[in-house]
């Protein structure tokens, strides 16, 4: 952990969200009960969204909370309990980004949508996702230990199976596919039988980001004329362009196609590398994007916020 002292001389920070998957029952609960400012956001979210939410938040069981629609407005709030306590300790950020879902808390964080909009709006996301291919026909993977051109590679033979196709670059040796489970499968088989150091099939109830969920995007841009949408105070990294984005018109295009193409994540990394962001905070349950920062840049300093001490260990 560095000190103070070293954290003042550092001359870009960035704060990192996480997405889909790094729910837990409990997640937030610690800064609820000490922080008032985050007792707030939960508060908000009960309100926006019903005491329900909040309960499975805390208390799971984690059936529940596994629901993609509970899901992503968790982890939204749970993001935005914590950014809030970091900024009115005065931490402020020169850039955001977010994984998948973590886009939308980057985007709130930033100022371009309200975190009262924002919640009912990636609940109805969570819901389009989980519509547009049956229960049980889709699936993901993530491989391990394969160069990004090699799975893409094997994602374009084992089409001749069922379609699969790359939806995350998270990190070097490190990328998730998606599609018909039938496509998937096949592809898991090629991964292995090129050297794959490990592959794992996730536990998720549709194939994100990919092409089977382009009915979506209907769907979100009817939601997005919704929302007013303003420029972001601070730039927000897209997870579609690996570029910086900040004016209304640029969001919520991003947004509306980050449903169906794949997430960008190393790309967006180096990105804000590239443009001088040598601190990064990952603020959040799960603690993925700050473990995905290490596989990315190992020489900069990272280090994760999802506990309360955590933030006491910052204060040092």
């Amino acid at each position: 952990m560095v000190t103070r002292g070293q954290r003042d001389s550092f001359k870009k920070t960035a704060f990192l969200f996480p997405g889909q998957g790094a729910q837990y029952a409990g997640m937030g609960r610690d800064f609820y009960e000490r922080f008032p400012e985050s007792r707030a956001v939960f508060d908000q979210a009960a309100e926006v969204l019903g005491a329900n939410v909040i309960d499975a938040i805390f208390y799971g069981p984690e059936e529940k909370l596994q629901q993609t629609e509970i899901a992503q407005p968790a982890i939204l709030t749970v993001g935005m309990a914590i950014f809030s306590v970091l900024d009115n300790l005065g931490f402020k950020a020169d850039s955001f980004a977010g994984l998948s879902l973590g886009e939308y808390t980057a985007l709130v964080a930033a100022g371009a949508i309200s975190f009262e909009e924002a919640l009912p709006l990636v609940q109805k996301r969570g819901i389009y996702m989980q519509e547009a291919v049956p229960l049980d026909q889709g699936n993901m993977a993530a491989i391990m230990g394969l160069p990004h051109e090699e799975v893409e590679n094997i994602c374009k033979k084992a089409q001749a199976e069922a379609f699969v196709a790359p939806a995350n670059y998270n990190c070097p040796g490190q990328t998730v596919i998606s599609g018909y489970k039938t496509g998937v499968q096949y592809a898991v088989m090629l991964a292995r039988q090129a050297g794959a150091k490990r592959v794992t099939e996730l536990k998720v109830s549709a194939p994100f980001h990919c092409a089977l969920l382009k009915s979506v995007e209907e769907k979100m841009v009817r939601e997005l004329e919704k929302i007013n949408i303003k420029k972001a105070s601070v730039p927000v990294v897209s997870n579609v362009t690996a570029s910086f984005v900040e004016t209304p018109d640029q969001i919520k295009q991003n947004l509306i196609i980050q449903v169906s193409n794949p997430i960008l994540w190393e790309q967006s990394i180096r990105y804000m590398i590239s443009e001088g962001l040598n601190c990064f905070i990952g603020l959040g349950p799960g603690n993925s994007p700050s473990r995905l920062m290490k596989r990315i840049a190992p020489e900069l300093t990272t280090y994760p916020v999802e506990k309360v001490e955590e933030v006491d260990q910052l204060m040092k």
